[in-house]
């Protein structure tokens, strides 16, 4: 791993692994909440991905910009149904990770985790608020934030938006590429199971100018990031215990 370059870059969720486990036993519920956190994540790195390869100029954090897309890429392709339950989980992923933090640091790259919850609340929110409001209400968007939230789904959608449509393309060419993959847990394999649909996935609509690969393996942390040196998104297999740790009580 390429610490000095990725410091700016990883995920806020860094952590020692915790201890392994079987989601064979695992309810149902705990496993959608790991899924969609998983696959939360993965569209965040794919963002500075996406910053790096197609070399997108971005006007403020970093982080913020990533965040963005991940939320905007849960509306964009999934149905009402599963995108509302997405973007519960990705929320309730930061309320987790504010439990989790005792002291907040405000000199991270990464916003507050309670600053996060209510951006990604308020861009769900706004990507469709007329069949949404029960979704805001039950998440606490408090209204004042609400009247903006219309605004700043689009301009979301006319800065990712634009991206992805300049990527746009179904011939089935493979940009995007499982690299290595070790998994040894149950929760590498969920993770594995995870990006390995999504890569097939993105495969199908869209071209990158270079390929990026995607690799899956333990880090010895729960941990994911872009290395822009390799143009690889690391996926970190230990991230699915502390995210089944993590899972609120269904």
């Amino acid at each position: 791993m390429i610490r000095s370059v990725l410091t700016a870059i990883n995920l806020s969720l860094a952590c020692p692994a915790q201890a392994e486990i079987s989601f064979e036993q695992t309810d149902e519920e705990t496993l959608a909440f790991v899924e969609g956190n998983v696959l939360g994540i993965f569209y965040h790195e794919l963002g500075h991905a996406l910053i790096d390869v197609m070399g997108l100029p971005i006007f403020g954090q970093e982080e913020d910009a990533a965040d963005v897309l991940s939320i905007f890429l849960i509306d964009a392709f999934y149905e009402e149904e599963s995108a509302v339950q997405l973007a519960y989980d990705a929320a309730f992923g930061f309320l987790g990770e504010a439990d989790a933090v005792e002291e907040i640091a405000f000199w991270d790259v990464h916003g507050p985790d309670m600053q996060r919850y209510f951006n990604t609340v308020c861009l769900f929110y706004g990507a469709n608020p007329e069949e949404r409001e029960d979704v805001a209400a039950d998440l606490g968007l408090p209204e004042e934030r609400a009247a903006y939230c219309p605004d700043e789904y689009d301009q979301a959608a006319q800065s990712w938006g634009g991206v992805l449509d300049e990527i746009m393309d179904s011939s089935g060419a493979e940009t995007f590429v499982l690299g290595e993959v070790t998994v040894e847990t149950d929760g590498g394999r969920l993770t594995k199971d995870v990006v390995a649909q999504e890569i097939a996935a993105l495969n199908g609509e869209f071209k990158l100018p270079q390929t990026l690969t995607v690799s899956v393996i333990p880090c010895g942390e729960a941990n994911a990031y872009y290395d822009p040196e390799a143009v690889e998104i690391v996926m970190c297999t230990e991230f699915a215990d502390v995210l089944a740790n993590m899972a609120p009580d269904f």
